[in-house]
């Protein structure tokens, strides 16, 4: 078939135009509204972080997680996804190409790909969403350091009487306890829990860069900001160190797990930290209300049924959505109310969320640009393959 055979172009066309697929970014005037909502956040976050580090002479801490630094993780993680989302498409693009299948050809057509794909004006609202994600979570962490130095009291006797109160006089822990038992479990809900600390950031990367509309992207992650400014708030409004703190006795009988190691873990850093603010490396973790954990999965169960994603999709959301709730009452993380607290939390964060992006009547409806300058670069994705190949 002749360079011109209308077949041969239907071809080219067609691996092209699944190479590039359709980019939609949100209108002009909810990038700014969004952005905006997701920077003020981070500054006014980050903002106080900085504050009570001066007032209290301790120094901010960038807490690592066992993926590592956030400034690393983060940037690491968005950059992986963006090699996922564009290598692939490169790859399928050469299958009309044939003429370009060798190791320059391939990093031509991911140029091409990438600048089809990742305009400045999607690209840009990314990066911008991933920075206020990462300050603002920052200053959620030393936020929540500074807390046993502003608050020597607690108000977990109230949060016992209250949870002993919805639970009908008794102790909802040791009521799952006897029901799901305390040996496999325990182990299926650490799994659960401690999933949750690669949930976050790698959710963060896929809404950004593989969900189809970027304003349920852009959603999501002020969603998220506003996530961890209000739990920072709550904590300095009913200061508490959760069921396990206060009532160790009544988990002991739980199989050793992650979740166990992890709660050691926060009880000896918090003395660290209590005898000398300066050790480095080191931050203060419990906190019980609200319930982040709640909060955070609520919100990403809530968006991925409002957007309308696979069923299969919503169910596992909303599957890991009840067994996060149970555990954090399983291993004494919290108190009923700290997750009802979450829920209402998450709830919040969401409808602000949908209001900054446009999705607030219609999360179907997408509110975005013109872009017919994206959507018909398959053409001339092809024109620089022919220009290439020539």
């Amino acid at each position: 078939m002749g360079q011109n055979d209308p077949m041969a172009l239907g071809t080219t066309r067609d691996a092209s135009a699944r190479a590039v697929a359709t980019v939609e970014v949100p209108s002009r005037r909810h990038r700014h509204r969004v952005l905006s909502l997701a920077v003020g956040t981070a500054a006014v976050t980050g903002g106080l972080a900085v504050v009570g580090s001066v007032w209290l002479g301790i120094p901010l801490r960038d807490p690592d997680g066992f993926l590592g630094p956030g400034w690393v993780r983060m940037p690491a993680i968005v950059a992986i996804c963006l090699l996922l989302d564009v290598l692939p498409r490169a790859a399928w693009r050469l299958r009309a190409h044939p003429e370009l299948r060798s190791a320059r050809g391939l990093v031509r057509s991911a140029r091409d790909v990438a600048v089809a794909r990742w305009p400045w004006r999607r690209l840009v609202p990314v990066l911008v969403a991933v920075a206020s994600f990462y300050i603002t979570y920052v200053g959620y962490r030393n936020l929540k350091n500074f807390l046993p130095f502003i608050h020597e009291s607690s108000q977990d006797l109230a949060l016992i009487a209250s949870d002993r109160l919805l639970a009908f006089g008794n102790n909802p822990a040791e009521i799952l306890h006897a029901v799901l038992g305390t040996g496999f479990s325990a182990h299926v809900l650490s799994f659960v829990y401690m999933g949750y600390l690669i949930f976050v950031p790698v959710s963060v990367a896929v809404a950004l860069i593989f969900w189809r509309h970027l304003s349920h992207g852009l959603w999501y992650v002020t969603a998220l900001c506003l996530n961890w400014a209000l739990g920072a708030a709550s904590y300095y409004l009913i200061p508490a160190s959760g069921p396990f703190y206060a009532l160790p006795w009544d988990f002991t009988d739980l199989a050793r797990t992650d979740v166990t190691g992890l709660q050691a873990a926060l009880v000896r850093n918090r003395s660290i930290v209590m005898a000398d603010p300066d050790v480095g490396g080191t931050v203060s973790g419990i906190a019980a209300f609200a319930s982040l954990h709640v909060s955070v999965v609520f919100t990403a169960a809530l968006i991925v049924q409002l957007i309308g994603m696979p069923k299969l999709v919503r169910r596992a959301m909303w599957t890991f959505f009840a067994l996060t709730v149970l555990a954090t009452i399983y291993f004494g993380w919290h108190y009923i109310v700290d997750d009802l607290a979450g829920i209402a939390i998450g709830g919040i964060a969401v409808w602000a969320g949908a209001w900054a992006t446009g999705n607030l009547r219609d999360p179907g409806r997408r509110d975005h640009d013109d872009d017919s300058d994206v959507a018909g670069s398959a053409d001339a994705l092809d024109t620089r393959a022919r220009q290439a190949a020539a």
